[in-house]
């Protein structure tokens, strides 16, 4: 089974740019699958992969919510941890936009707009 089939549905995707110090760029994506039902809860929870490409292992991760909402946040405040952890460890910058965060800020605390 190859990743596509792995995360599922891709219903989101960005491309962001590992720059090393010497200044080369590296393309590296971060993909959503779609939120699903997770069939180990008990309780009705979601599940929703997430999948980093290009910067380290290629594996596919999740997060979990108590509805699909939430399971889509937290797996992309999950992958933009990974994704800084990552850049860290191959001592890389990640660059979107020019943006700091590469635009994958999530307040997992929430508060009104």
């Amino acid at each position: 089974m190859d990743m596509m089939d792995e995360i599922g549905e891709v219903m989101a995707e960005r491309q962001v740019e590992a720059v090393a110090a010497d200044g080369a760029r590296t393309r590296v994506t971060v993909r959503f699958g779609r939120p699903c039902p997770d069939a180990l809860s008990e309780h009705g929870d979601w599940c929703c992969p997430h999948q980093i490409l290009g910067l380290g292992e290629e594996g596919v991760g999740a997060a979990f919510g108590v509805d699909s909402l939430q399971a889509l946040l937290l797996s992309v405040y999950k992958a933009r941890l990974e994704l800084e952890e990552r850049a860290r460890a191959a001592s890389v910058r990640l660059d979107w936009l020019g943006l700091p965060d590469i635009g994958l800020t999530v307040d997992p605390g929430g508060r009104p707009f």
